[in-house]
């Protein structure tokens, strides 16, 4: 019992590690970039680690053999694919409407009748989150 609480506790301190690097970087006035693609690595090889070396046997301690029948490497993988298509989609979206929204309130601010034509381009950006959405209940809907 003891491991499904230290190996959680393990990789959240592996990936806070470099976010107090980044601290004090920016207080000294220097680029976080470093820690920054520090992160991002441990983060990647925290999560090709649980791909690849699956720790504590979570699938063989189920006691019905229905459920040691449902999961499997390709629903897992199902449900990777349909969280990697919302969380991408969301991060495009919020990319595209955060340098959309600012010129559009520039836009509008000049010329009050192109607020509309300003509200179309940021509606669009907000758009590809949905698409992500309709793309991960789609993979959902046929994993089962």
């Amino acid at each position: 019992m003891l491991i499904y609480f230290t190996l959680p506790l393990i990789a959240l301190a592996l990936l806070l590690v470099p976010f107090i690097f980044m601290a004090k970087k920016i207080k000294n006035g220097k680029s976080p970039k470093g820690a920054f693609i520090g992160n991002l690595c441990t983060f990647a090889g925290i999560m090709l680690t649980a791909i690849i070396v699956p720790v504590g046997g979570f699938v063989s301690a189920a006691t019905e053999e229905g459920v040691k029948a449902q999961l499997s490497t390709g629903t897992g993988l199902g449900y990777l694919a349909a969280a990697l298509a919302v969380g991408l989609s969301c991060v495009g979206a919020g990319i595209a409407v955060g340098s959309g929204t600012p010129a559009a309130i520039g836009a509008t601010s000049e010329d009050p009748k192109n607020f509309v034509k300003a509200l179309i381009f940021v509606v669009l950006g907000e758009g590809i989150a949905l698409y992500g959405l309709l793309i991960s209940i789609l993979i959902i809907s046929n994993i089962g």
